[in-house]
């Protein structure tokens, strides 16, 4: 028997969609399990063990014509689409797979939640539900990506050559995407003051688009690492850290990987679907209650949560005092 994964991306969702990955592998053990991902993500399962790993660009007509020949040249048992957008529909219904399970109530798939998904629940709840639906025990909301030797040894010179082992640190990541800026929280640098009073470092972490901001927030705290890391270093620099502090971002979910404690804030954007998986208890917002439909969300600005409510949030997990 052979089982085909479906996930391209985006990145979060990708994270996100680990536990569910996992939790088939575990379910179909002894059998041989293909991942079908972007192109730019198959560096994130070099080691993980057990799963072969096909690459799809995005966005090409040919690549798609190629994939749906390569599917049906492998004769796969099962597919489980865990993307379930247009394009993948396509490669689901044209895969001549008899079993295909996705994320909507509709053809191509005969294993489906049974209801329309409008962000009624966390994507990871709504994935687990494919997996009820295929009478496959749920995933746990823990989300992995493997680290090896190499990366562990690198980070454990990296913390050591920054003397960042005689006390606890915190990773900090401030900007966002630079299309979307209203993500960003505005009172990091008096966030990084308090906590460097409590005797924690600061990490400031982000890559091209937080360049700025960064070096900023770093002329009067902690240490500036942007571009230092790839995405599986990250998650293994986290694993040392005391805990995260992000806005509503790729490194939110990258360090959710690192099973430390992750406090997001949100505005702009709605928790409830897309916050860092196993972190909904610190999710930090202007509103305490979000819509069960996400059309009914209401955007907030970000610059109304308070510096105090972060901290008071940190200290009720006993990092601070």
């Amino acid at each position: 028997m052979k089982i085909l994964i479906i996930k391209i991306g985006a990145l979060g969702d990708l994270i996100m969609s680990t536990p569910i990955i996992k939790r088939l592998q575990e379910h179909y053990s002894n059998k041989e399990i293909w991942l079908l991902t972007s192109s730019v993500y198959e560096e994130l399962f070099v080691n993980w063990d057990g799963i072969d790993i096909k690459t799809i660009e995005r966005g090409s007509v040919i690549d798609t014509i190629s994939i749906i020949r390569w599917i049906r040249k492998h004769k796969f048992s099962m597919l489980y689409d865990l993307q379930s957008n247009d394009r993948t529909s396509i490669i689901s219904a044209l895969s001549g797979v008899a079993f295909r399970a996705g994320n909507h109530p509709r053809f191509p798939y005969h294993i489906n939640p049974g209801s329309i998904y409008r962000g009624q629940c966390h994507a990871f709840e709504r994935l687990n539900k494919i997996l009820e639906k295929a009478k496959i025990k749920p995933a746990v909301a823990l989300p992995c990506l493997p680290s090896n030797k190499k990366i562990k040894k690198k980070i454990s010179n990296w913390i050591n050559s920054n003397n960042l082992t005689s006390k606890k640190f915190v990773i900090i990541h401030a900007g966002s995407s630079g299309q979307h800026i209203q993500k960003r929280w505005g009172y990091f640098s008096e966030l990084a003051k308090s906590l460097c009073e409590k005797n924690l470092d600061i990490i400031w972490v982000g890559s091209d688009d937080d360049k700025s901001v960064n070096n900023q927030l770093s002329n009067s705290f902690g240490i500036n690492a942007t571009n230092k890391f790839s995405i599986l270093e990250l998650i293994e620099l986290g694993k040392h850290a005391a805990f995260a502090v992000t806005n509503d971002s790729a490194p939110m979910h990258i360090l959710s990987c690192s099973d430390i404690p992750i406090y997001a804030l949100f505005g702009p954007t709605n928790p409830r679907r897309t916050h860092a998986l196993g972190q909904s208890s610190r999710v930090i917002s202007v509103s305490s209650t979000f819509p069960v439909d996400d059309s009914k969300f209401i955007p907030h600005d970000i610059s109304k949560i308070s510096l105090s409510s972060v901290l008071e949030k940190i200290k009720k997990d006993n990092f601070i005092t």
